[in-house]
Protein backbone atom coordinates (compact mmCIF):
# COMPACT_ATOMS: atom_id res chain seq x y z
CA UNK A 1 0.00 0.00 0.00
CA UNK A 2 1.64 3.29 -0.91
CA UNK A 3 -0.34 6.46 0.65
CA UNK A 4 -0.05 9.49 -0.79
CA UNK A 5 0.63 13.12 1.03
CA UNK A 6 -3.00 14.35 1.46
CA UNK A 7 -3.57 18.43 1.08
CA UNK A 8 -7.14 17.78 0.29
CA UNK A 9 -9.61 20.82 1.43
CA UNK A 10 -12.40 18.55 2.49
CA UNK A 11 -12.83 15.51 2.39
CA UNK A 12 -9.27 15.40 3.45
CA UNK A 13 -6.74 13.86 5.64
CA UNK A 14 -8.41 10.86 8.17
CA UNK A 15 -5.74 9.33 10.39
CA UNK A 16 -4.61 5.99 9.30
CA UNK A 17 -5.57 4.52 12.61
CA UNK A 18 -8.72 5.42 12.30
CA UNK A 19 -8.97 3.78 9.10
CA UNK A 20 -7.81 0.41 10.32
CA UNK A 21 -9.89 0.25 12.94
CA UNK A 22 -13.02 0.83 10.53
CA UNK A 23 -11.01 -2.20 7.93
CA UNK A 24 -11.07 -4.44 10.75
CA UNK A 25 -14.57 -3.96 11.97
CA UNK A 26 -16.11 -3.14 8.64
CA UNK A 27 -17.44 -7.10 8.15
CA UNK A 28 -18.82 -7.51 12.05
CA UNK A 29 -18.61 -5.05 14.75
CA UNK A 30 -18.04 -6.00 18.05
CA UNK A 31 -19.01 -9.38 17.43
CA UNK A 32 -22.45 -8.71 16.53
CA UNK A 33 -22.24 -10.74 13.21
CA UNK A 34 -22.85 -7.81 11.06
CA UNK A 35 -21.59 -4.49 9.72
CA UNK A 36 -21.79 -1.63 11.66
CA UNK A 37 -23.46 -0.10 8.23
CA UNK A 38 -26.14 -3.19 8.86
CA UNK A 39 -27.25 -1.58 12.18
CA UNK A 40 -30.26 -0.01 13.06
CA UNK A 41 -30.03 3.93 13.87
CA UNK A 42 -32.29 2.40 16.97
CA UNK A 43 -30.28 -0.58 18.51
CA UNK A 44 -27.89 -0.64 21.15
CA UNK A 45 -24.94 -1.55 19.04
CA UNK A 46 -24.85 2.15 17.47
CA UNK A 47 -26.42 3.91 20.30
CA UNK A 48 -23.31 3.37 21.84
CA UNK A 49 -21.18 4.70 19.11
CA UNK A 50 -23.53 7.57 18.64
CA UNK A 51 -23.27 8.72 22.45
CA UNK A 52 -19.50 8.44 22.31
CA UNK A 53 -18.92 10.64 19.75
CA UNK A 54 -21.06 13.31 21.53
CA UNK A 55 -19.53 12.34 24.52
CA UNK A 56 -16.00 12.84 23.21
CA UNK A 57 -17.11 16.23 21.30
CA UNK A 58 -17.82 17.72 24.21
CA UNK A 59 -14.93 16.49 26.66
CA UNK A 60 -12.19 17.91 23.52
CA UNK A 61 -13.83 21.22 23.09
CA UNK A 62 -15.02 21.14 26.52
CA UNK A 63 -18.20 22.00 26.12
CA UNK A 64 -20.21 23.79 29.09
CA UNK A 65 -23.21 22.46 30.71
CA UNK A 66 -25.13 25.96 28.90
CA UNK A 67 -24.49 24.01 25.62
CA UNK A 68 -26.02 21.23 23.45
CA UNK A 69 -24.11 19.14 20.99
CA UNK A 70 -25.83 17.98 17.79
CA UNK A 71 -25.29 15.72 14.86
CA UNK A 72 -27.07 17.20 11.92
CA UNK A 73 -26.95 16.60 7.45
CA UNK A 74 -26.70 18.91 4.99
CA UNK A 75 -23.01 20.43 5.58
CA UNK A 76 -22.32 23.91 6.78
CA UNK A 77 -24.70 24.52 3.62
CA UNK A 78 -27.93 23.60 5.40
CA UNK A 79 -26.35 26.00 8.25
CA UNK A 80 -26.17 28.67 6.11
CA UNK A 81 -30.07 28.95 6.13
CA UNK A 82 -31.27 27.05 9.53
CA UNK A 83 -29.50 29.59 11.61
CA UNK A 84 -31.56 33.12 10.40
CA UNK A 85 -34.69 30.70 10.24
CA UNK A 86 -33.91 29.52 14.09
CA UNK A 87 -32.32 32.48 15.62
CA UNK A 88 -33.14 35.58 12.94
CA UNK A 89 -36.81 36.72 14.10
CA UNK A 90 -38.87 39.27 12.42
CA UNK A 91 -38.03 42.73 12.72
CA UNK A 92 -34.52 41.82 13.90
CA UNK A 93 -31.00 41.72 11.26
CA UNK A 94 -27.90 39.68 11.80
CA UNK A 95 -24.41 41.27 11.21
CA UNK A 96 -21.99 39.04 9.29
CA UNK A 97 -18.64 39.78 9.03
CA UNK A 98 -17.31 38.40 5.42
CA UNK A 99 -13.78 37.14 5.33
CA UNK A 100 -14.02 34.68 2.21
CA UNK A 101 -16.60 32.89 -0.30
CA UNK A 102 -17.81 30.51 2.39
CA UNK A 103 -19.00 33.74 4.82
CA UNK A 104 -20.03 35.10 1.32
CA UNK A 105 -22.46 32.15 0.93
CA UNK A 106 -23.90 32.45 4.43
CA UNK A 107 -24.67 36.09 3.97
CA UNK A 108 -26.44 35.45 0.92
CA UNK A 109 -28.48 32.55 2.56
CA UNK A 110 -29.24 34.62 5.62
CA UNK A 111 -30.72 37.53 3.11
CA UNK A 112 -33.44 34.44 1.80
CA UNK A 113 -34.87 34.24 5.22
CA UNK A 114 -34.63 38.03 6.23
CA UNK A 115 -32.59 40.84 7.06
CA UNK A 116 -29.11 40.86 7.33
CA UNK A 117 -26.20 43.01 7.07
CA UNK A 118 -22.45 43.29 6.22
CA UNK A 119 -20.12 44.23 9.43
CA UNK A 120 -17.19 44.29 8.24
CA UNK A 121 -15.11 43.08 5.06
CA UNK A 122 -11.74 43.61 3.77
CA UNK A 123 -11.49 44.29 -0.11
CA UNK A 124 -9.62 40.77 -1.75
CA UNK A 125 -10.06 39.26 1.86
CA UNK A 126 -6.02 39.60 2.40
CA UNK A 127 -6.77 39.78 6.18
CA UNK A 128 -9.13 39.39 8.78
CA UNK A 129 -10.70 42.90 9.54
CA UNK A 130 -9.33 44.99 12.90
CA UNK A 131 -11.97 45.34 15.66
CA UNK A 132 -11.93 49.11 14.67
CA UNK A 133 -12.99 48.32 11.40
CA UNK A 134 -16.30 46.31 12.34
CA UNK A 135 -19.53 47.51 12.45
CA UNK A 136 -21.92 46.04 14.64
CA UNK A 137 -24.81 46.68 16.04
CA UNK A 138 -25.79 45.42 19.56
CA UNK A 139 -29.16 44.77 19.01
CA UNK A 140 -28.09 42.72 16.32
CA UNK A 141 -30.51 38.92 16.74
CA UNK A 142 -26.46 37.40 16.24
CA UNK A 143 -23.16 37.98 14.83
CA UNK A 144 -22.05 35.57 12.00
CA UNK A 145 -17.96 35.27 11.58
CA UNK A 146 -16.09 32.05 9.48
CA UNK A 147 -13.30 31.04 12.12
CA UNK A 148 -11.19 30.15 9.21
CA UNK A 149 -10.75 30.83 5.55
CA UNK A 150 -10.65 27.29 3.65
CA UNK A 151 -10.53 29.81 0.24
CA UNK A 152 -8.97 32.87 1.65
CA UNK A 153 -5.99 30.97 3.97
CA UNK A 154 -7.14 33.63 6.44
CA UNK A 155 -8.32 32.78 10.34
CA UNK A 156 -9.17 34.44 13.20
CA UNK A 157 -6.51 34.35 16.11
CA UNK A 158 -8.58 36.59 18.23
CA UNK A 159 -12.56 36.34 18.30
CA UNK A 160 -14.30 39.70 18.49
CA UNK A 161 -16.29 41.31 21.72
CA UNK A 162 -20.06 41.08 20.56
CA UNK A 163 -22.78 42.12 22.54
CA UNK A 164 -25.46 40.40 20.14
CA UNK A 165 -24.84 36.07 20.44
CA UNK A 166 -21.84 34.92 18.51
CA UNK A 167 -22.44 32.64 15.48
CA UNK A 168 -19.33 30.79 14.04
CA UNK A 169 -18.88 28.42 11.04
CA UNK A 170 -15.80 26.27 12.42
CA UNK A 171 -16.17 24.10 9.64
CA UNK A 172 -12.37 24.14 8.69
CA UNK A 173 -10.34 24.53 11.93
CA UNK A 174 -13.13 22.85 14.34
CA UNK A 175 -10.96 20.82 16.77
CA UNK A 176 -7.55 22.66 15.98
CA UNK A 177 -6.81 24.62 18.93
CA UNK A 178 -8.78 25.59 22.45
CA UNK A 179 -11.62 27.63 21.75
CA UNK A 180 -13.83 28.94 24.61
CA UNK A 181 -17.30 27.42 23.53
CA UNK A 182 -18.97 29.82 26.36
CA UNK A 183 -18.47 32.71 24.01
CA UNK A 184 -20.59 31.46 21.42
CA UNK A 185 -24.36 31.02 21.04
CA UNK A 186 -23.84 28.61 18.33
CA UNK A 187 -20.45 26.69 16.45
CA UNK A 188 -21.23 24.72 13.66
CA UNK A 189 -18.97 22.40 11.42
CA UNK A 190 -18.84 20.29 8.71
CA UNK A 191 -16.57 17.08 9.88
CA UNK A 192 -15.07 16.63 6.38
CA UNK A 193 -11.96 18.51 7.10
CA UNK A 194 -11.13 17.74 10.96
CA UNK A 195 -14.08 15.29 12.22
CA UNK A 196 -14.39 12.40 9.71
CA UNK A 197 -15.57 11.70 6.58
CA UNK A 198 -18.38 13.69 4.45
CA UNK A 199 -22.24 13.11 6.03
CA UNK A 200 -22.80 14.82 9.18
CA UNK A 201 -22.10 18.52 10.44
CA UNK A 202 -21.66 19.18 14.33
CA UNK A 203 -23.64 21.84 15.88
CA UNK A 204 -22.58 23.46 19.47
CA UNK A 205 -25.39 25.38 20.57
CA UNK A 206 -26.62 27.26 23.45
CA UNK A 207 -29.66 25.72 25.24
CA UNK A 208 -31.18 29.20 25.24
CA UNK A 209 -31.23 29.71 21.80
CA UNK A 210 -32.64 26.35 21.46
CA UNK A 211 -35.20 26.95 23.84
CA UNK A 212 -35.89 30.71 22.14
CA UNK A 213 -35.81 29.31 18.18
CA UNK A 214 -38.57 30.33 16.04
CA UNK A 215 -41.23 26.99 15.78
CA UNK A 216 -42.78 28.76 12.66
CA UNK A 217 -40.57 27.11 10.39
CA UNK A 218 -40.84 22.85 9.29
CA UNK A 219 -40.10 20.74 12.57
CA UNK A 220 -36.96 19.27 10.26
CA UNK A 221 -35.64 22.41 10.52
CA UNK A 222 -36.02 23.47 14.37
CA UNK A 223 -32.68 22.87 16.44
CA UNK A 224 -35.32 21.86 19.46
CA UNK A 225 -36.67 19.00 17.26
CA UNK A 226 -33.07 17.64 16.89
CA UNK A 227 -32.08 18.14 20.55
CA UNK A 228 -35.05 16.06 22.27
CA UNK A 229 -33.95 13.50 20.15
CA UNK A 230 -30.55 13.47 20.52
CA UNK A 231 -29.94 13.89 16.67
CA UNK A 232 -31.74 10.87 16.42
CA UNK A 233 -34.79 12.00 15.02
CA UNK A 234 -34.56 10.60 11.97
CA UNK A 235 -32.41 8.06 10.37
CA UNK A 236 -28.48 9.75 10.50
CA UNK A 237 -25.39 8.66 8.69
CA UNK A 238 -24.56 6.22 10.53
CA UNK A 239 -20.91 5.03 9.12
CA UNK A 240 -20.53 8.41 9.19
CA UNK A 241 -20.45 9.29 13.05
CA UNK A 242 -18.79 5.65 13.48
CA UNK A 243 -15.74 6.79 11.47
CA UNK A 244 -16.00 10.48 13.35
CA UNK A 245 -16.07 8.41 16.46
CA UNK A 246 -12.92 6.95 15.27
CA UNK A 247 -11.12 10.00 14.56
CA UNK A 248 -11.63 11.47 18.01
CA UNK A 249 -10.80 8.69 19.79
CA UNK A 250 -7.48 9.63 18.02
CA UNK A 251 -7.67 13.06 18.96
CA UNK A 252 -8.30 11.95 22.25
CA UNK A 253 -4.99 9.67 22.76
CA UNK A 254 -3.42 12.21 20.93
CA UNK A 255 -3.02 14.39 23.61
CA UNK A 256 -6.43 16.44 22.79
CA UNK A 257 -6.87 20.34 21.21
CA UNK A 258 -3.83 21.73 23.28
CA UNK A 259 -1.69 19.10 21.76
CA UNK A 260 -2.97 19.14 18.26
CA UNK A 261 -2.80 23.14 18.32
CA UNK A 262 1.10 23.02 18.69
CA UNK A 263 1.23 19.74 16.39
CA UNK A 264 -0.21 22.48 13.95
CA UNK A 265 1.62 25.44 15.01
CA UNK A 266 5.21 23.44 13.94
CA UNK A 267 3.61 22.26 10.91
CA UNK A 268 2.42 25.76 9.66
CA UNK A 269 5.51 27.30 10.67
CA UNK A 270 7.80 25.07 8.41
CA UNK A 271 5.89 25.93 5.53
CA UNK A 272 5.39 29.68 6.06
CA UNK A 273 9.14 29.62 6.48
CA UNK A 274 9.45 28.02 3.29
CA UNK A 275 7.18 30.66 1.39
CA UNK A 276 9.12 33.63 2.89
CA UNK A 277 12.31 32.40 2.41
CA UNK A 278 12.10 32.49 -1.36
CA UNK A 279 9.31 36.30 -1.89
CA UNK A 280 10.60 36.30 -5.08
CA UNK A 281 9.32 33.44 -6.53
CA UNK A 282 6.30 32.06 -4.05
CA UNK A 283 4.27 34.50 -2.33
CA UNK A 284 1.77 34.03 0.65
CA UNK A 285 -1.19 36.59 -0.27
CA UNK A 286 -2.45 36.79 3.56
CA UNK A 287 -1.31 39.15 6.01
CA UNK A 288 0.93 37.58 8.73
CA UNK A 289 -1.06 38.27 11.31
CA UNK A 290 -4.39 37.02 10.08
CA UNK A 291 -2.51 33.82 8.53
CA UNK A 292 -4.26 30.24 8.73
CA UNK A 293 -3.15 27.18 10.50
CA UNK A 294 -5.35 25.05 8.45
CA UNK A 295 -5.49 26.55 4.64
CA UNK A 296 -1.80 27.78 3.76
CA UNK A 297 -2.32 29.54 0.28
CA UNK A 298 0.25 30.73 -1.97
CA UNK A 299 1.17 31.77 -5.44
CA UNK A 300 4.26 31.35 -8.14
CA UNK A 301 5.22 34.39 -10.49
CA UNK A 302 2.68 33.11 -13.09
CA UNK A 303 -0.97 31.10 -13.42
CA UNK A 304 1.52 28.33 -15.79
CA UNK A 305 3.95 27.82 -12.82
CA UNK A 306 1.26 27.35 -10.08
CA UNK A 307 -0.39 24.66 -12.70
CA UNK A 308 3.06 23.00 -13.42
CA UNK A 309 3.67 23.34 -9.51
CA UNK A 310 0.39 21.42 -8.63
CA UNK A 311 0.86 18.71 -11.43
CA UNK A 312 4.37 17.76 -10.51
CA UNK A 313 3.54 17.85 -7.02
CA UNK A 314 0.90 15.44 -7.68
CA UNK A 315 3.09 13.14 -9.67
CA UNK A 316 5.94 12.93 -6.66
CA UNK A 317 2.44 12.39 -4.20
CA UNK A 318 1.48 15.10 -2.77
CA UNK A 319 -2.32 15.24 -3.92
CA UNK A 320 -4.84 18.00 -3.45
CA UNK A 321 -2.55 21.25 -3.93
CA UNK A 322 -4.56 22.99 -6.66
CA UNK A 323 -6.20 26.24 -5.12
CA UNK A 324 -10.27 26.55 -5.16
CA UNK A 325 -10.91 26.67 -8.17
CA UNK A 326 -13.00 30.14 -7.61
CA UNK A 327 -9.45 31.76 -6.09
CA UNK A 328 -6.50 29.51 -8.16
CA UNK A 329 -2.86 29.49 -7.32
CA UNK A 330 -1.86 26.70 -4.38
CA UNK A 331 -3.62 25.74 -1.39
CA UNK A 332 -1.64 23.05 1.23
CA UNK A 333 -4.62 22.20 3.48
CA UNK A 334 -2.88 21.35 7.06
CA UNK A 335 -5.24 19.42 8.97
CA UNK A 336 -4.91 17.74 12.34
CA UNK A 337 -4.47 14.33 10.36
CA UNK A 338 -2.24 15.66 7.94
CA UNK A 339 1.55 14.50 9.23
CA UNK A 340 4.27 16.58 10.06
CA UNK A 341 6.20 14.18 7.30
CA UNK A 342 3.56 15.57 4.81
CA UNK A 343 4.53 19.29 5.19
CA UNK A 344 8.06 17.97 5.38
CA UNK A 345 8.15 16.41 1.93
CA UNK A 346 6.23 19.40 0.47
CA UNK A 347 8.77 21.77 1.94
CA UNK A 348 11.71 20.01 0.24
CA UNK A 349 9.50 19.58 -3.14
CA UNK A 350 8.87 23.58 -2.99
CA UNK A 351 12.64 23.96 -2.58
CA UNK A 352 13.55 21.43 -5.84
CA UNK A 353 11.22 23.37 -7.65
CA UNK A 354 12.28 26.62 -7.48
CA UNK A 355 15.51 25.78 -8.10
CA UNK A 356 14.77 24.22 -11.43
CA UNK A 357 12.83 27.28 -12.28
CA UNK A 358 15.27 29.38 -11.49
Amino acid sequence: MTRVHNFNAGPSAIPLVALEQAQRELLEFEGTGMSILEHSHRGKAFEKVHDETLGLIKKLMAVPDTHDVLLLQGGAHAQFAMIPMNLLPAGKSADYVLTDGWSDRAFEECKNVGAARVAGKIEGYGRIPRADELSLHADAAYVHVTSNGTLSGTQWHEFPETAAPLVADMSSDILSRPVDVAKFALIYAGAQKNIGPSGITVVVIKKDAIAAGRTDIPKYFRYSTHAKERSLYNTPPTFSIYLARNVLRWLDAEGGVAAMAEKNRKKTDLLYAAIDARPDFYRAPVDKASRSRMNVVFRLPTEELDSKFCAEAEKAGMVGLKGHRSVGGVRASTYNAVPHASVEALVAFMDDFARKAG
